[in-house]
């Protein structure tokens, strides 16, 4: 909004795009003015954008990420360049996204390489730079015998983190049971984890890159449940949904074992709306669903649980662990879905947890 005020007719900066001009000329179409004029133009909006995403925000290191992609647009506008941020959260690729949307001559593509992927790298650039989409997202395939040492999503996170690599040079870790698992990277990665990552757990592993096209993923199992609740704090509806007392879960709490929508909360009282997901490590993912006030003042609340089993099984054919991961491959939605765009773009089948 404040991004669309800051260009309103008869604003400072539309007199300032139109320029002077004769009496009785005709006043030139709004996309002829020139690259300094522009570049003016994106810094006002780019500021404006910045504020209004700053404001209110809870979340300071989101804000502080979105700020920073707005810079980058700006810095791409300038100079007719593109840039790309490191593998962000679903709700700053949301957030960044829409904010850039507002910005005149910037495309951005979020892409996490396949269409159901959640954690995404963003690309901003001039509409004139950025004739094809970038390369910015490598493919890993760790191999190894995970059949009698099951290895969930956080054995693999673990592994790799181990290696010195930070958090958000990885994407999203599908898992392939006893196979091992495909892993998201920051393409420039590629080499260095051939050559490192040795094993996960105390399984032998070995890297080998393999073409986007060849990453196997499908949608998360899910169980519908409804429970009703005197209040929609977090510690109400998750101590339901994942069936654990709440004195455990204010222990997780304390511990940031619990997050909202991808940021860990560190307080009991926090009140939950339709569409959040909460996340407790080690227990799995649930998304709120519907809400309907009884008439007795109380809360009917749908709870989605997402499901992800690992199913090892011994020499003798018989399970022998059953292992739910902590996190799960992807929410069931696609990109559009989940972050719809007007002037900007979001690959299908490249994606943007």
């Amino acid at each position: 909004m404040a991004a669309a005020a800051a260009l309103a007719l008869g604003s400072p900066l539309r007199r300032l795009l139109r320029g002077p001009r004769p009496r009785g000329a005709i006043p030139a179409p709004y996309y002829f003015i020139s690259r300094e004029r522009c570049s003016t133009a994106i810094a006002v909006a780019v500021a404006a954008a910045r504020d209004s995403v700053v404001k209110g925000r809870a979340d300071r290191n989101s804000a502080e990420d979105i700020r920073n992609i707005l810079d980058m647009a700006e810095r791409a506008s300038q100079r007719r360049d593109v840039f790309h941020t490191n593998f962000l959260t679903p709700p700053t690729v949301k957030e960044a996204m829409l904010a850039i949307e507002k910005l005149a001559d910037i495309k951005a593509v979020a892409q996490g390489g396949y269409p159901q992927a959640e954690r995404c790298r963003i690309s901003v650039g001039h509409l004139d730079s950025m004739t094809s989409n970038p390369d910015v997202v490598a493919a890993l395939s760790i191999s190894g015998n995970f059949r009698l040492e099951p290895c969930s999503h956080g054995d693999f996170l673990g592994a790799i983190l181990g290696t010195g690599i930070t958090r958000e040079k990885v994407g999203d870790i599908l898992l392939q049971g006893e196979r091992g698992a495909q892993v998201l990277v920051d393409p420039e990665l590629v080499d260095y984890l051939i050559s490192t990552l040795e094993k996960v757990g105390k399984v032998g592993v070995s890297c080998t890159q393999i073409p986007l096209l060849s990453l196997e993923y499908e949608p998360p199992r899910t169980k519908s449940f409804k429970t009703v609740e005197s209040s929609l704090r977090v510690d109400a509806l998750a101590s339901a949904g994942f069936k654990i007392s709440r004195t455990k879960l204010a222990g997780l709490i304390s511990s940031g074992d619990v997050r909202v929508n991808w940021t860990p909360i560190l307080k009991n009282g926090v009140t939950l709306k339709s569409g959040d997901v909460v996340s407790v490590s080690g227990f799995g993912r649930l998304k709120i669903g519907e809400i309907v006030t009884t008439r007795k003042g109380k809360y009917a609340v749908e709870l989605i649980q997402y499901l992800w089993f690992l199913i090892a099984q011994s020499s003798q054919g018989s399970v022998s662990k059953a292992a739910t991961c902590a996190r799960v491959i992807a929410l069931p939605m696609t990109c559009l879905e989940k972050y719809p765009t007007v002037s900007n773009e979001i690959l299908p089948g490249s994606g943007a947890m």
